[in-house]
């Protein structure tokens, strides 16, 4: 079912009640008088009750769209005047139109009589209506009011969900290009030196195309999903670096399922083979994932080469800058990240902590 439809329901049904004990309302009050009375009386309550039916709706779909809403206060207390004089002299003609017909009896006659007995001759309006219009109209303005904010704040909630939206698919599409960019530098290197190990690169690239193309586009994986695409990327990336370079992957143990935003650690992980490894001398990438009840905790640790340190201070990399955004987007006030240089130890260190529920 429509929850726009499942939510029109509740106003929809106090509208009903709200109607109801109005009609109740200009019932009960005439039967409390104790007397018995005619027919056209009825007639003329009912007419009542139709002519404040209107006057709410018109006021709420009308009058405060077109006018209040707009700060065009004048007309709508011009118009709300109109319908209240308007409201005035039609029960004042079915009033007329009842009393020159003989319908009423000689109590009903009576009581009426003593009713309007304090009022001027020339005073011929019906104070209640009256009264009961002005009250009416101040229950639909604060109707309307109501619904205008509402209305706006669900605007206002659809243009920022739009905006992020549309920033997070401009961050992700900026982070695979880049992935993929690196990626077949690598392969094109290794099609000089070893053609069966570019073989093996481009199947396992076009696995990682597919999980970036079809897994993807859910917003969110699952942990599992989101580590084995970390460990085809290492394995991609291992089979052009040599001996001196050791790369360690923990996963967590046991390992619990939970969604997360996809491609969170590829950046992370993509900076330290970026930064973190040489040719010439021995060199680490670990990396450790683990989770705590509904936390997740990530830790990429590379060795810290000197001799790399203005590109390190420079940039981190368009991935890495553009995750911060995306979690500051989808993970506002529910992750940690930091980024340090361990000079003791030689290392370049990156801790994300994650809050998954």
């Amino acid at each position: 079912m429509d929850s726009r439809k499942v939510r029109k329901y509740p106003p929809l049904f106090l509208h009903l009640l709200g109607w109801s004990f109005l009609g109740l309302f200009l019932m009960w009050q005439p039967l409390s008088w104790q007397i018995q009375l005619p027919a056209t009386f009825w007639i003329k309550q009912a007419v009542l009750y139709f002519m404040l039916v209107c006057i709410f709706y018109v006021n709420v779909y009308f009058w405060f769209p077109r006018y209040l809403a707009r700060n065009k206060y004048l007309k709508f207390i011009l118009f709300n005047i109109a319908s209240v004089i308007m409201l005035a002299v039609i029960i004042e003609q079915v009033q007329t139109a009842i009393n020159h017909r003989d319908y009423m009896d000689k109590a009903w006659k009576a009581a009426h009589d003593d009713m309007t007995r304090p009022k001027k001759k020339k005073d011929k309006l019906d104070y209640f209506a009256l009264l009961t219009a002005l009250i009416v109209i101040g229950i639909s303005t604060s109707v309307a009011a109501v619904q205008n904010v509402q209305r706006d704040k669900q605007y206002r909630q659809d243009l920022e969900q739009e905006k992020i939206n549309s920033e997070l698919s401009f961050l992700k599409a900026q982070i695979n290009p880049h992935f993929f960019f690196n990626t077949l530098n690598n392969i094109y290197a290794l099609t000089v030196i070893d053609v069966e190990a570019a073989q093996q690169a481009l199947h396992k690239l076009s696995r990682l195309m597919r999980y970036v193309l079809y897994e993807t586009q859910h917003g969110t994986v699952l942990l599992s999903q989101e580590i084995a695409f970390a460990q085809d990327y290492i394995q991609l990336m291992q089979l052009r670096l040599t001996d001196k370079v050791t790369v360690h992957l923990s996963p967590p143990d046991p390992l619990h399922d939970v969604p997360i935003a996809p491609m969170l650690f590829l950046p992370f992980i993509e900076n330290a083979f970026k930064h973190g490894v040489s040719a010439v001398e021995k060199s680490r990438i670990d990396i450790q994932i683990r989770q705590e009840q509904h936390k997740i905790f990530v830790e990429v640790k590379n060795t810290l080469f000197t001799d790399k340190r203005t590109v390190l201070d420079e940039s981190n990399g368009i991935g890495i800058s553009n995750t911060q955004r995306r979690l500051d987007l989808l993970y506002p006030g529910k992750y940690s990240l930091e980024m340090n240089e361990n000079k003791e130890e030689k290392e370049f260190e990156v801790h994300l902590e994650l809050e998954t529920a």
